[in-house]
C-alpha cells in the first residue's frame, strides 16, 4: 500500500517550527541586523569576561543544560512563583520547557561553559494573532544591569520582524516582579489589550491578577481588505 504524502506546512510559522537550528539562525536571526545582530560572543562590560551565546532548539537541548535553566529559573524567580496563584512547581515547569516548538539562545561562561543566561522563544498564536512569544528570560545576578538583557530580547524582535505575518513579540511578567517590568518598559514593551484586568466575581468578590501580559509591535496589522 502506497504511503501518504505528508501535507506540505503552509503557514510562515510552521516553516520555521520544522526549521533546523542552523536554518533558524540563519533565516530569523543573522539575515538582519535590525535592532541588533546576531553574535555568538559577549563581553562584560565590567570585567571583559568572555560569554558565548548559542542557539539551540528543545529536541536538541540535553538533559543537563536543561536543568542548568531550571535552577536559573528558580535563583532569580521562584520567589515571585511562589507569591503567584500558580505557585512554584518545577516538574511543572520543566515539562513547559521541554515543548518542541522552543529555541532556546544560551549564555555561557567560556571557560567552564556553564551556563550563566538563557532566553526562550517561540513562533505562535495568541488569541489569533501570529507572535513571536518570550518564554524565558534569566540571568545570573553578576550578568544583570550589563545590556545582556537588552541584547537577548533584541533577538525576539529580529526573530520577529524577519518571520512575517508576525506583528509582535509578546511575554507575561509577575506584577510582582517590579524590576522586570520597569526593564520591559524601558525597552519598549506595553500591557497588551489581552492582559487579565482585576474583575468582580459573585458575592461581591474582586479577582485581581497576579501578572501582565505585555507587547512590543515590529509591524502594523494589515487590516483585511474590503471586498
Amino acid at each position: 500500500m502506497r504511503a501518504k504524502r505528508q501535507r506540505a506546512p503552509t503557514s510562515p510559522l510552521e516553516l520555521a517550527h520544522r526549521k533546523s537550528d542552523e536554518q533558524f539562525l540563519t533565516d530569523y536571526l543573522e539575515s538582519s541586523s535590525d535592532p541588533s545582530p546576531w553574535v555568538s560572543e559577549w563581553k562584560h562590560p565590567h570585567t571583559d569576561k568572555a560569554y558565548d551565546i548559542s542557539l539551540v532548539g528543545s529536541p536538541n537541548i540535553t538533559e543537563s543544560e536543561l536543568q542548568a535553566c531550571l535552577s536559573l529559573i528558580e535563583e532569580t524567580s521562584r520567589k515571585d512563583y511562589e507569591n503567584s496563584s500558580g505557585k512554584w512547581h518545577p516538574e511543572k515547569k520543566l515539562k513547559e520547557m521541554k515543548a518542541p516548538e522552543l529555541r532556546y539562545i544560551l549564555v555561557r561562561d567560556r571557560e567552564t561553559q556553564a551556563i550563566h543566561g538563557f532566553t526562550s522563544l517561540m513562533p505562535t498564536y495568541e488569541e489569533g494573532q501570529p507572535v513571536v512569544y518570550c518564554y524565558e528570560i534569566h540571568l545570573k545576578p553578576g550578568l544583570q544591569g550589563t545590556g545582556l538583557g537588552s541584547l537577548l530580547m533584541n533577538f525576539h524582535t529580529t526573530v520577529a520582524m524577519n518571520l512575517p505575518p508576525v506583528t509582535k513579540v509578546m511575554l507575561t511578567c509577575f506584577l510582582s516582579n517590579q524590576r522586570g517590568l520597569d526593564f520591559y518598559k524601558k525597552i519598549g514593551f506595553e500591557i497588551d489589550e489581552i492582559s487579565p484586568v482585576p474583575r468582580k466575581l459573585r458575592f461581591g468578590k474582586v479577582f485581581t491578577p497576579d501578572f501582565s501580559i505585555l507587547s512590543k509591535r515590529v509591524r502594523p496589522v494589515l487590516e483585511p481588505t474590503p471586498k
